[in-house]
């Protein structure tokens, strides 16, 4: 196996790996209820929930790293950009997941009815760094990923127009629901939010099963990989 094919294979597990997070969908349910703190519930869900979300932030941040070799050769300032919104967007979930411990914390110390206003402070600003950091950051990072992929032509680019078409509908999402127009979890946030999720995941799936496609950017990384030719490997093991 190549190293590219290595950085591929990396890569595709990578953005597969982040969708471990849609348990927290019924994980979270209870946070959005203002009174949470004051429930009897332990809260375990919860922080399972924040675990999932951890790891999500960790694969995130990997797939920057293991795609930056790469895309940097196509454009360096996109891909620099691209590294730090999978970074900024990372950095936002931990914040969400502080602030869930936070809450579940609180819970667990038997916190009173004089906690309820405290209770809603967190409920809110969870709501909100969830909205940011998984509602609009993955636009922006399907932008800057779908234009390195798209011009490069290491992927079909079917998978980049998939970006092109996710990450605007996931604006509209994100802007409808900053407004008030709709829910963080609703029927219409769901249905503009599948674009943007097909793309990640066609492209995890892509990229484990068929690699980089040939390119001009990356074809040193190829040549760098062919084993010389007196070192190719004869049906019985040995090399010439």
């Amino acid at each position: 196996m190549t190293p590219l094919r290595k950085t591929a294979l990396a890569a595709g597990v990578l953005y597969l790996l982040s969708f471990i997070s849609i348990p927290t969908l019924a994980l979270y349910s209870g946070l959005r209820d203002p009174n949470y703190i004051v429930g009897p519930a332990s809260g375990t869900g919860a922080i399972w929930g924040g675990v999932l979300e951890m790891i999500v932030a960790l694969a995130g941040i990997g797939t920057a790293i293991v795609l930056y070799p790469v895309v940097k050769r196509q454009n360096q300032s996109l891909a620099l950009g691209f590294v730090g919104i999978r970074v900024l967007e990372a950095a936002t979930i931990v914040s969400g997941i502080v602030i869930v411990m936070s809450m579940v914390s609180l819970r667990q110390a038997g916190a009173g009815s004089e906690s309820l206003t405290t209770g809603k402070a967190l409920v809110a600003m969870h709501n909100w760094t969830f909205l940011t950091g998984q509602g609009f950051l993955p636009a922006v990072s399907a932008v800057l990923l779908g234009t390195l992929l798209y011009k490069s032509r290491l992927v079909p680019r079917a998978l980049p127009l998939l970006a092109f078409i996710g990450a605007p509908l996931l604006t509209i999402s994100f802007i409808a629901t900053l407004f008030g127009y709709w829910t963080q979890v609703s029927p219409q946030s769901g249905l503009l939010t599948v674009p943007d999720a097909l793309w990640e995941f066609s492209l995890g799936v892509y990229l484990i099963v068929k690699g980089f496609k040939t390119s001009p950017i990356t074809a040193d990384m190829v040549a760098a990989g062919t084993p010389p030719a007196d070192r190719v490997p004869t049906l019985a093991g040995q090399s010439i």
